[in-house]
C-alpha cells in the first residue's frame, strides 16, 4: 500500500545532476541511524542533496518529512519556535516550547530536515538530544558545514562533483552539471567539439563545485567558454594558488568556490555590488519594496533597485520566488555571507541593520493600521512571508538593549501574535522587551496590551487579567478612545474564559456600544463585540447575541474584515444552536471556518469544527458528528489547550459527544472519531466545509 505523503517539502525545481551514490548513502544512513549531518564547505550541494533525499523517504514516515530553514535564524533561541511553525503545530500554552515540540513528537514516525545549522550548532545539538531522547520514532536529518557532535550522529562529508579525468570526457558529472545549467541561462547551449576543451578546463579551474559552477554558467550570456576561463585565469594570478578547502576559515569555505564568487563580484557593476551588500542583511526572502527601502540612499537611487535585483537574478546572485504575497527574492547563505563580508567592509553594517530593523517597524504600523480593513488577508499573506526578517529585526532590538524599540515593535505586531497562530512566540519576544525598560509610555501600553492578548489566545487568562489591569493603568488619562475598547476587551474576554460570564458582561458593557472612529486600538471595538455576543449565548441570551453578532458581520462586511467577522459568524452558529436551529447553525459555522482557514487561525479554525459538530448532532447525524470532533480534536492537539480551557466550550464538546455515543454504539463513535482524527487536517477541514 502506497502511505500517504505528508510534510512541507517544497517541489524542487531545478534537476539534481549526478551524486547517485551520496543519496543512496544519505538515505541508507537515516534508516539505521536517528541523526545524519551532511557536512561539507559552502556551495557543494548539500541543501539540494538532502532535499532529494528527503522527497524520496517521505513516504516512509507516516508522519510525514518537515523542512526547518535555520539560515534565517540570528538567535538560538528561536530555533524551537522555527520547528514548530514548520510541523503542523501551533501550541499556545505557556511551556516551554522545546518541550512542546518534543511531546508532539513523541507518538510519531516524523522525519526533521535541518538547513543550515552550522551558525546554531549548540542550540541544534541540545534540542537534537532532547528530542530524540524522547520521540523514538524521530529521525533529524541536518546539513552543516560543521558537525553537532553527539555521540549517536552519523556523518556524511560531501565532495565536489567528479571533474573529467581526461581532455575528451565530457560525461564528468561537473561537466554534465555545467552543461544543465548553461543551457538554461543560454537556450541550445550544448558541450560540443568545439568548446569540450574549454568546458572541461573551466570544471577542473572550479573543482567540480557546483555552486561555483552555477555561477559559471548564468556568465554564459555574455561570454564564451573560452573567454570566461580566461577571465578567471586572470584572476587567480593575482590571488596566486588558491586551490583546495581552507577550513581555517569561519565558518569553512572551499577556495575555488571564494575565487568564482570574487570573480562575479567583480563582473557586477558597483551599483550591483553595493546592492549585493546591503541587501546581506535581509534573513529569508524580500520584496522589491522593502529592499528599495532599505537599500536606497544618495549612493544607491530607490528608482536603479529593481532593476538591480533582476540584473542579480540574472547573474545567479539572486533567486525570483514567486509567493502567496507577491514577488519575492532570496539569496543563497554563501553568497550572503560574501556580501555581508564587503558590507563590512565598506564600514556599513551597523547602518544596514538598523534601517532593515526601522523599515520592518514601519511596516508593521503599516499592517496594524491596515487590519481591519480590506486588504485584512493580503497583510496576513505578506507579514507571514516577512516572518523571518520580522524576527531578525526584533533580534536586533534585543541584542542592542533598546527596550523602547524591541517594545514599539513587538507591540505593532499584535495582530500576528493574535490573529495568526503565533502567540507562543509573541509571548517570547513581548516579555524579552517588556523586561528591557520599565518606563511608562505609550509604547510600553501597546505593548503590554499585545502580551496581554497573547496570552489570551493561550488560555493564560490570570496572565491576561493581570496584564488587562498595567494597561488600564498604564492608559490613564489617555485621549485615544480606542484604549477603553482595548481595556475592556481584554479584560472582559479574561473573564468569559474563565466562566465569570456576569463580570465580564459588566465590564464589556462599560464602554458604549458604538463603533469609536479610530485610534491606536481600532481593532479593539471588533473584537469585544465578539466577546460580547460570545457571553450573551453563555447567559443564555440567545436572541441579544445573535443581535450583537449580526451588528458585528455587518460592520465587518462594510470593511472588508475576515477575523473578527468569522468569530461573529462562530457566535451567531452558536446561538443558532441554542434556538435549535441545527440547519441554520451549520452554515454559520461553515461560513466561519471559512475565514479562519484564510487566516490559518487554529484557534478559530478549532472552534468552528466543535460547533459544527454539535449541529451536526443536533440534526441526528451522529456518525458525521463523531467524525467532526476527531477533526477538531486534532488541531485543538496541535494548539496544546483544548476549547482554551473555556468551561462552556468543554461542557459543550462533552455534550455533543455525549449525544453522539447514544445515537451510536461506542465502536460505531469512537471508529468515526479516529477516523477524522487520522485524518489529513486539510482533507478534514474539505470533509467539514461540505465536501466527501
Amino acid at each position: 500500500m502506497v502511505r500517504e505523503r505528508r510534510g512541507n517539502l517544497a517541489e524542487e525545481r531545478d534537476r539534481l545532476v549526478g551524486r547517485r551514490a551520496e543519496l543512496a548513502q544519505v538515505a541508507r544512513l537515516v534508516r539505521r541511524t536517528r541523526l545524519v549531518t551532511v557536512t561539507g564547505v559552502g556551495g557543494v550541494g548539500k541543501t539540494r542533496l538532502v532535499r532529494r533525499v528527503a522527497d524520496e523517504l517521505q513516504p516512509d514516515f507516516t508522519d510525514g518529512a518537515w523542512w526547518v530553514e535555520l539560515s534565517p535564524l540570528s538567535d538560538g533561541s528561536a530555533l524551537p519556535y522555527a520547528i514548530a511553525e514548520a510541523l503542523p503545530l501551533q501550541d499556545q500554552t505557556t511551556r516551554p516550547m522545546l518541550e512542546v515540540v518534543a511531546e508532539y513528537l513523541a507518538g510519531r514516525e516524523t522525519l526533521l530536515v535541518w538547513d543550515t545549522c552550522e551558525h546554531l550548532v549548540e542550540d541544534c545539538r541540545e534540542a537534537a538530544a532532547t528530542l530524540l531522547t524522547v520521540a523514538p520514532g524521530l529521525r533529524i536529518l541536518a546539513t552543516s558545514r560543521r558537525p553537532l557532535n553527539l555521540a549517536t550522529e552519523e556523518l556524511l562529508t560531501l565532495d565536489p562533483l567528479p571533474v573529467p579525468e581526461t581532455d575528451e570526457d565530457d560525461t564528468a558529472d561537473a561537466v554534465l552539471l555545467l552543461a544543465d545549467r548553461a543551457a538554461e541561462a543560454v537556450p541550445g547551449f550544448a558541450v560540443t567539439g568545439a568548446n569540450r576543451d574549454e568546458a572541461v578546463r573551466l570544471c577542473r579551474r572550479l573543482e567540480g563545485l557546483p555552486l561555483a559552477l552555477e555561477l559559471a554558467a548564468a556568465r554564459l550570456r555574455e561570454l564564451s567558454v573560452a573567454e570566461l576561463n580566461q577571465r578567471l585565469d586572470d584572476r587567480y594570478a593575482v590571488l596566486g594558488d588558491t586551490d583546495g578547502p581552507d577550513y581555517d576559515a569561519d565558518p569553512p569555505w572551499h577556495q575555488a568556490l571564494r575565487t568564482a564568487i570574487g570573480w562575479s563580484h567583480e563582473l557586477c557593476t558597483p551599483h550591483e555590488r553595493l546592492a549585493w551588500a546591503r541587501l546581506s542583511v535581509f534573513a529569508g526572502s524580500f520584496d522589491t519594496e522593502t529592499a528599495s527601502r532599505v537599500l536606497a540612499d544618495e549612493r544607491l537611487p530607490g528608482a536603479k533597485v529593481p532593476g538591480l535585483l533582476a540584473a542579480l537574478v540574472d547573474k545567479s546572485i539572486l533567486t525570483w520566488v514567486p509567493t502567496a504575497a507577491g514577488e519575492r527574492y532570496r539569496m543563497l547563505d554563501t553568497i550572503r555571507e560574501y556580501g555581508a563580508h564587503w558590507l563590512r567592509g565598506l564600514g556599513e553594517e551597523h547602518q544596514l541593520r538598523c534601517r532593515h530593523r526601522d523599515s520592518y517597524l514601519a511596516l508593521a504600523h503599516q499592517a496594524d493600521a491596515a487590519w481591519t480593513g480590506p486588504e485584512q488577508i493580503a497583510w496576513y499573506d505578506r507579514m507571514s512571508a516577512e516572518h523571518a526578517n520580522l524576527r531578525a529585526a526584533l533580534e536586533l532590538c534585543l541584542a542592542e538593549q533598546d527596550g523602547p524599540a524591541a517594545q514599539e515593535l513587538s507591540g505593532a505586531l499584535w495582530f500576528l501574535w493574535f490573529a495568526c497562530g503565533f502567540a507562543k512566540e509573541g509571548h517570547h519576544y513581548l516579555d524579552r522587551a517588556l523586561a528591557l525598560d520599565p518606563a511608562p509610555g505609550l509604547i510600553r501600553a501597546q505593548a503590554v496590551w499585545a502580551r496581554g492578548v497573547a496570552a489570551l489566545a493561550q488560555g493564560e487568562t490570570e496572565t491576561s487579567l493581570r496584564l488587562a489591569t498595567a494597561f488600564r493603568a498604564a492608559v490613564a488619562g489617555d485621549t485615544d478612545e480606542t484604549t477603553a475598547f482595548a481595556a475592556a476587551y481584554l479584560e472582559g474576554s479574561s473573564l468569559a474564559l474563565r466562566g465569570r460570564q456576569a463580570q465580564a458582561a459588566e465590564v464589556l458593557d462599560a464602554v458604549p456600544h458604538t463603533r469609536p472612529a479610530g485610534g491606536r486600538y481600532d481593532a479593539a471595538w471588533f473584537l469585544l463585540r465578539a466577546g460580547r455576543a460570545f457571553v450573551h449565548v453563555s447567559l443564555g441570551q440567545l436572541a441579544d447575541a445573535l443581535a450583537v453578532a449580526d451588528e458585528l458581520c455587518a460592520e465587518c462586511a462594510r470593511r472588508g474584515e475576515v477575523h473578527a467577522r468569522a468569530y461573529g459568524d462562530y457566535v451567531r452558529a452558536l446561538a443558532s444552536l441554542g434556538l435549535e436551529r441545527a440547519e441554520e447553525a451549520t452554515a454559520h459555522a461553515r461560513t466561519a471556518l471559512d475565514g479562519k482557514l484564510r487566516l490559518h487561525d487554529s484557534t478559530g479554525i478549532a472552534l468552528a469544527v466543535d460547533v459544527l459538530a454539535s449541529a451536526s448532532a443536533a440534526a441526528g447525524h451522529a456518525e458525521q458528528a463523531a467524525r467532526l470532533l476527531g477533526i477538531a480534536e486534532q488541531v485543538w492537539h496541535a494548539l496544546g489547550t483544548p476549547q482554551m480551557g473555556a468551561p462552556e466550550l468543554v461542557a459543550a464538546r462533552e455534550a455533543c459527544e455525549k449525544q453522539a455515543r447514544a445515537a451510536l454504539s461506542d465502536r460505531a463513535y469512537d471508529t468515526a472519531y479516529r477516523t477524522g482524527y487520522d485524518t489529513d487536517l486539510d482533507t478534514g477541514i474539505a470533509y467539514a466545509l461540505g465536501g466527501s
